[in-house]
């Protein structure tokens, strides 16, 4: 049987439209795997590149890939820890697997970055970060926390109150799978309302002092109090 012809354009053959729409059904069905091939790409190759050219370049997903090293070394089930001392009673090293033991929360929010470009609607989940501090015993003589991270060179801080908000996380998961390596996995600082390289990638430590230390971008310029829209001459709208 012929086609009929659409109103105003070309007809269009039953096999031309059958075809059409597996192709379309293929490039959806096909388009989780092609991103996660992407993202590996992206992220491997940025682990390699001193140049940090790599980051100037967008996945599907709108991140961009950044590390200060040139390489990071990869954490994994045996050997990846957190701890958290300094100004605490009770120092404490966490495994992969007892982190995970632990009540989590999830969010959803736009990550946003102080380069300009933002992710709309990101899952996070993980540990609330005042849990990991009520359960070592902050001093009175701390004021803020420090995190450092297992690429040796990355470091953040957060005042005391900041880091007891309830939207900061030490996140496990993220856009609901297990962190990959190259977003900062196996774990990350997540600090919601703020720009996003607050949030810092591969951490392995916190640390209890009693001022903010500046961290490796405040050192170069960046603002310590980094609310997204409220700091470094920015007005996005708020995540």
């Amino acid at each position: 049987m012929a086609s009929e012809p659409e109103p105003g354009g070309t007809p269009i053959g039953r096999r031309l439209l059958l075809g059409t729409l597996g192709l379309g059904a293929l490039g959806v069905a096909a388009a989780p795997t092609l991103q996660r091939g992407l993202e590996s790409f992206l992220g491997g190759a940025a682990d390699k590149d001193p140049t940090g050219l790599t980051g100037l370049l967008p996945n599907g997903g709108g991140f961009r890939y950044y590390s200060v090293t040139s390489s990071v070394p990869k954490k994994g089930e045996d050997d990846y820890r957190l701890t958290i001392d300094g100004l605490v009673d009770r120092p404490t090293t966490y495994t992969l697997d007892e982190l995970r033991a632990l009540p989590q929360t999830r969010m959803v929010r736009d990550v946003q970055c102080v380069t300009g470009w933002r992710v709309p609607d990101t899952p996070f989940e993980g540990v609330r970060l005042s849990r990991l501090l009520d359960a070592a015993g902050v001093r009175s003589s701390a004021g803020a926390v420090r995190f450092t991270c297992f690429d040796g060179a990355y470091s953040e801080s957060l005042t005391l109150s900041q880091a007891r908000r309830d939207d900061v996380l030490v996140a496990l998961r993220m856009q609901d799978k297990g962190l990959s390596h190259s977003h900062g996995g196996p774990v990350r600082l997540y600090v919601a309302p703020m720009y996003f390289y607050k949030s810092a990638k591969w951490l392995s430590g916190i640390t209890l002092t009693s001022d903010v230390r500046p961290g490796y971008w405040e050192k170069r310029g960046y603002d310590v109090d980094a609310w997204v829209g409220r700091s470094n001459g920015r007005d996005d709208e708020v995540t």
